[in-house]
């Protein structure tokens, strides 16, 4: 008996297909992120079965009681809260485990926020990297955005809503500004789509909340000078966004490796520059 890995609806419970049903109908034990979450879904189509709770605080002692089952016949259901398993979702482990141990692993085709958020995007679609969460410190954060700054590609991110601004930050001040579409409640009753530079959604992050999902578009070849100019055009929005100075040096400096006293005084110049216009307008 192949282990079976579920995908469940991420937001719209009817967004579940007729084999997902009957796989969790019958199946021995299904495994669940959260059992009171699942417990929606299951009373809604009036499923009953055994259930078993399977996270990322328990998912390594859990897996070989899992196996035990496997090798016994049991027929096991891996699901999570929302979409699929093992994308930025607990299960990898399990799958990885199953297929050592000799068991197939049956994965069913179902709900995820990666391909609808895509198309909603209008970013180019022929080819693109899902990038999952961001790492939460900040060095190995912009190392991992640093490596990828010259793919091509469309990338697709999952945002947690109080780490926005953060990532969003991050990925302006390491990439430049870009392209890009901000989808929030993908099958939800909310669902909206906001399309723009990455410096623009930025301004608009306070207090956006909800199932997040970015796109960005890819590296787009340019001169040697604009890549150049591309520094100061990055400082200047993230003081507009309200970074603060010395982060702002920071950023550039570990993003374009120039010195933080030439960041500094950048921006103080433009600043100075700005206030004698606006003293000039106002005589």
């Amino acid at each position: 008996m192949p282990l079976f890995v579920v995908p469940t609806p991420i937001g719209n419970l009817k967004d579940i297909t007729f084999r997902a049903l009957d796989t969790i109908k019958t199946a021995d034990v299904l495994l669940c992120e959260d059992t009171r979450r699942t417990m929606k879904l299951l009373n809604y189509y009036d499923i009953k079965v055994k259930m078993l709770s399977y996270h990322e605080h328990n998912e390594r002692n859990r897996t070989k009681e899992v196996l035990d089952m496997l090798s016994k016949g049991l027929k096991v259901a891996l699901t999570s809260d929302a979409g699929t398993p093992c994308i930025s979702d607990p299960g990898y482990i399990l799958v990885s485990e199953a297929i050592k141990a000799g068991f197939e692993v049956d994965a069913l085709p179902g709900p995820s926020a990666i391909l609808p958020a895509l198309i909603m995007s209008g970013l180019p679609m022929d080819r693109f990297f899902f990038l999952g969460f961001l790492p939460d410190k900040r060095g190995p954060r912009r190392k991992f955005l640093a490596s990828l700054k010259k793919l091509a590609f469309t990338s697709i991110f999952y945002v947690a809503p109080h780490k926005l601004k953060r990532d969003l930050s991050d990925i302006l001040g390491v990439w430049g500004d870009r392209q890009a579409a901000l989808i929030r409640e993908i099958s939800k009753l909310h669902q909206e789509c906001r399309r723009n530079l990455l410096s623009e959604l930025l301004k608009e992050a306070e207090g956006i909340k909800g199932e997040l999902t970015l796109v960005v578009d890819g590296s787009q070849d340019v001169s040697q000078k604009e890549e150049d100019d591309s520094w100061q055009k990055v400082a200047t929005h993230l003081r507009n966004c309200g970074m603060p100075l010395k982060d702002v040096a920071k950023t550039l400096s570990e993003s374009y490796g120039i010195k933080k006293n030439l960041v500094r005084k950048f921006v103080l110049d433009q600043e100075r520059l700005e206030r004698l216009e606006e003293e000039k307008d106002e005589s």
